[in-house]
Formats: structure tokens, C-alpha cells, sequence
């Protein structure tokens, strides 16, 4: 059976093709007074007819022919305003012995524009295929792998009644499937074969439309000043949030305008100077914007506000806040500026000397009678704002000296008269020496008297005592040219031959106790006094 379609019956399905495509491109953007334009479908519900044409595809030099009277249909679910799903079935049951018909799904992306919506889709899935020549009827029909990709556009009927619940469709695809029906078995006969179909295909009809897909809220800006109140200099960080925005693929334009100070963009968000700014109220104005939509930009605003600056406050201390002429005491000034500003101290006195630079000075008390002195504390800022305190010192007589000690006798060295058994009252060598330091003793302290107390043995005659004493004296006096009225002779307790040494400051008291005085004239004398060498 031949499968070829006239001439006549082509020319006439494209022109209605084309005819019914011009008007829906020239009316995309046509809106009837009282309608809205409609927002972008969850499901569409196409059915319609298909017009199929193989090109450059045969079996056995047997070409797979044109089929005309074929329906499509398809169901689509949109996940979002651009992306969906579609599922699709086509058939063309043209002659009995002649079968094509497709079951096939993918993904489709859609570009609404006022009523007129363009897309395009992918598709795969299973094809039912018959062999070109003439066969058996659709018993030799195989079930095979197809898929096809096209273009196409709905039209959206304005009419207020229809309230946007139908379109008009035209689509075009391209069709391709591969179906093997077996070896030929019989040379010479149309049995088996490989076929591979490329065909263009032409589709139209109705599409029904289900639910909306809502356009996202409109964006939302809110900006923040941190912070709201300052000093003129001090830095204002501006930092903003939005919601709303689709974030496409440029990211999304700022702009800032402000009333007072100057915007600089910097890491993390935008600052304001306030340098030169006078006192009072200003407000930052801020636009975001990724395109033209209602949708698609939004604005800000935020205050701040510029207070006239403050003087610094000062407090002024001493320490310590009482000396003694000649003395020193540390004053200490802590300035504090409401605004950080940096703060120079100077200082200033009534009596006496004071340096120092900072926080800390000296105040020096020289040549400065007792009395009270006033220390004033002064300090300024860079804006020339200035504040002054004031601490006192007191300078205070110096007390009395203390009483001068009490003088007192101390014992110097004591000589031994034991080593000479021969000569028990001559001063040795030995006895020398701690004479000599005595002698040294004397004349540092040139108004102290020398108290000689001699002592002599039990088995010896009291004057040998009264005679070694006599025999220091002369040593002292001759050989080191102290004054005989410097010392003082006596005798005392039965201990030994030894002679003690005290020396006796004036004022001084020595208790006498235990020893005697004697008179010189009558005490007789034996031998050498002290060793001549």
C-alpha cells in the first residue's frame, strides 16, 4: 500500500501551520481592555494535532513515507516559573499495515512573555515503529527507543471569560528513533532489516492550563547606621540585608546617597566620614536593584545624627600632699575626653618649681618656707576645649632634732702582767701595743678621761697593783705625750695582775665601785717602769 502524500495535502498543512504561528507572534504582547496578563501555569494539558515527515530514511531502498492524520498529546509540571516536566504520546495510525507512535518524557524550559510563552524540550522513551515496505499489518510493529527535541510557543486567549485557562500551541521537533526487525532471511524479499527514522515533525492544538505559579514578593531593604549618634570625625558603619531578590546571575547594584558626610565603600559594608559635619540630623538613602520589575528592586532609609563635641573634665592630685621644706611631691592630672579626643596637660604653682609633661609632674619644695602652695592642673584638646583643677601641698616646718645621746664609759684594752714573773709590774711589748691603740683612742676623743684601774694577785703586796698603774700612766704620758690630768689612777679587786682601761667621756658617769684611789707620792716603785724596746 502506498504511504506517500500528495503534493497538494503538504503545501496545505504547512500553510495552516504558518498561518496559525504569524498571528501569535504579532499579538504576544495584545492585552483586551479589563484583562490581566497571565501568571505562569503549574500544569499544562496539551492535545492536538501532529503532522509527521520522515526525511532520508528507508528500509531496503523502501522510504518511510509522510503520515498526516496524527494526534499528540502531553502533559507538562512546572517546578518553577522557567523549568518543568513533560510526558508525551503521539500516534499516527494512518494504515493498518503501517504503524508510528511515541511515549516519551523530559525536562522543558519556558521564557513567558505577556501571553506569548516560547519554550523549548528534550524528550526520550520508547517508539513503536513498522518497516517501510509493505508487511503483515501492525503484528510486525516493534516497540523500539526514540527521542526528539523541538521548539515551539503558546498563546494565551485574552478572552476575560476563559479567565486565562487556554492557549493556543504550534511546535516543531526534530524525531529520531532506531527499531532492527531481524536478519532477511529470503534474498530478494522485504523481510527484516534496520531502519533509523529522522523525521521533522508539526504540531497544533489547545492547551489547557492549571494553576499559577506566583511571582516571588517583592524585594525588602533595610539598612542600619552604627552608630546613630557621634562626634564630628567619628565613623559611621552602614550595613544592609535584603529579601526578596531572585539573585540572578549579576549580582545585585547598590547605591547610596546621604544628606550629610561622605560614603566610602569598604570591606564587609559602606562607611560615612563626619569629619566637618555641625551638629544635627542627617539621613542615608540606599536603592537595590537586579532589574526593572516591581519585584525586583527596593529602597531604604536610616538616620543619624552629629552632637556638638564636649569639654574635657580634669582631676588634680598630690602625693604626697604634705613635705618638708626642700621636698618633692608628684602631681598627677587624669583628663577624660566625652569624645576620645587627644588631650595636652600643662601645670602651674604658686611656690616652688614644677616640670613634667602628661599625666605626671615633680613639685620641687627648694628654698620654699613652710606654708601652703596651690598646684593648678590644666589640660586642652585638639578642638581647643580646655578644663582646670587645682590640689594644694602643704610644706611643714621640720621637727627638732633629737636630744644628743647620753655619753657613755666604755672599757678600752686590758693589759696582763703575768709573762714577766721576774719583773710583775713592768709594762712589756704586749702591754705596749694595746697602750699604743689607747693613746690613738685619747686623742680622737681629746675631752674623754682614761680610768687606770690596776688589780694585783692574792699572794702579791696591794702596791704592786698601785704601782703598775703608775707605770701606764708614765708610758702614756711620756711616751705618748697625753696629759697626765687625762688620767686617772686607781686600784682595785684581787683578780690577777692585769690593769683595765676605761675610757670616760665628758658627761659621762663610771661607776667606781670596787676600786680605790691612792696617792702616787706614797707608792714605791721597783725596776724599769715599761721595756725600752
Amino acid at each position: 500500500m502506498s504511504l506517500r502524500l500528495p503534493l497538494l495535502r503538504r503545501v496545505l498543512l504547512l500553510t495552516v501551520s504558518a498561518g496559525c504561528f504569524t498571528p501569535l507572534i504579532c499579538a504576544g504582547q495584545a492585552t483586551p481592555a479589563g484583562g490581566r496578563f497571565p501568571e505562569p501555569s503549574k500544569i499544562d494539558i496539551f492535545a492536538g494535532y501532529s503532522y509527521f515527515h520522515p526525511h532520508d530514511s528507508d528500509i531496503y531502498s523502501q522510504p518511510y513515507f509522510t503520515l498526516p492524520d496524527g494526534f499528540a498529546a502531553s502533559i507538562t509540571g512546572y517546578l518553577s516559573q522557567a523549568f518543568g516536566v513533560q510526558a508525551e504520546y503521539t500516534d499516527y495510525p494512518n494504515d493498518p499495515d503501517y504503524c508510528f507512535s511515541t511515549a516519551q518524557a523530559g525536562p522543558v524550559f519556558r521564557h513567558q512573555v505577556g501571553r506569548l510563552i516560547p519554550y523549548a524540550h528534550v524528550l526520550g522513551g520508547a517508539a513503536r515503529v513498522g518497516p517501510s515496505y509493505n508487511h503483515q499489518g501492525t503484528g510486525d510493529c516493534k516497540w523500539t527507543w526514540g527521542a526528539e527535541a523541538g521548539i515551539g510557543t503558546d498563546y494565551v486567549l485574552p478572552a476575560p471569560a476563559l479567565r486565562n485557562r487556554f492557549a493556543v500551541r504550534v511546535e516543531g521537533d526534530f524525531q529520531y528513533s532506531q527499531v532492527n526487525f531481524g536478519p532477511q532471511l529470503v534474498p530478494g524479499t522485504y523481510v527484516g532489516g534496520e531502519g533509523q527514522i529522522f523525521a521533522y515533525r508539526l504540531s497544533g492544538g489547545l492547551v489547557y492550563r492549571l494553576g499559577e505559579i506566583k511571582p516571588p514578593f517583592p524585594a525588602a531593604f533595610a539598612c542600619e547606621l552604627q552608630p546613630v549618634s557621634v562626634y564630628s570625625g567619628d565613623p559611621i558603619t552602614l550595613t544592609s540585608s535584603t529579601t526578596g531578590l531572585q539573585q540572578r546571575r549579576h549580582p545585585p547594584i547598590y547605591t547610596w546617597t546621604t544628606t550629610g558626610g561622605k560614603l566610602a565603600r569598604a570591606e564587609g559594608g559602606v562607611t560615612i566620614a563626619t569629619t566637618g559635619l555641625a551638629p544635627g540630623d542627617y539621613t542615608v538613602n540606599g536603592r537595590v536593584s537586579e532589574g526593572n520589575a516591581a519585584n525586583q528592586h527596593a529602597e531604604c532609609t536610616a538616620s543619624f545624627r552629629v552632637i556638638a563635641y564636649q569639654p574635657p573634665t580634669l582631676s588634680c592630685s598630690a602625693n604626697p600632699s604634705s613635705i618638708l621644706p626642700g621636698g618633692f611631691a608628684t602631681i598627677t592630672a587624669a583628663g577624660i575626653s566625652p569624645q576620645n579626643r587627644a588631650l595636652n596637660y600643662s601645670y602651674g604653682t604658686t611656690a616652688g618649681q614644677i616640670t613634667g609633661t602628661g599625666t605626671s609632674a615633680t613639685l620641687s619644695t627648694a628654698d620654699v618656707p613652710p606654708g601652703s602652695i596651690t598646684v593648678s592642673c590644666n589640660v586642652v584638646d585638639d578642638m581647643g576645649k580646655s578644663a582646670s583643677a587645682t590640689t594644694t601641698v602643704a610644706v611643714t616646718a621640720p621637727p627638732p632634732p633629737p636630744p644628743a645621746p647620753v655619753p657613755a664609759a666604755h672599757a678600752l684594752c686590758s693589759l696582763s702582767f703575768e709573762r714577766d714573773h721576774r719583773r710583775p709590774t713592768r709594762v712589756d711589748n704586749e702591754a705596749k701595743g694595746c697602750l699604743d691603740d689607747i693613746a690613738l683612742e685619747m686623742n680622737r676623743e681629746s675631752d674623754a678621761v682614761l680610768v687606770v684601774v690596776g688589780k694585783h694577785d692574792p699572794h702579791e703586796k696591794p702596791e704592786a697593783a698601785a704601782e703598775r698603774t703608775l707605770n701606764v700612766k708614765q708610758y702614756l704620758t711620756q711616751e705618748k705625750g697625753i696629759d697626765a690630768n687625762r688620767i686617772e689612777v686607781r686600784t682595785g679587786e684581787t683578780t690577777g695582775r692585769t690593769v683595765d682601761n676605761v675610757l670616760v667621756p665628758p658627761g659621762a658617769t663610771w661607776d667606781a665601785a670596787g676600786t680605790t684611789s691612792f696617792d702616787p707620792a706614797r707608792v714605791q716603785r721597783h725596776g724599769e717602769p715599761y721595756s725600752s724596746h
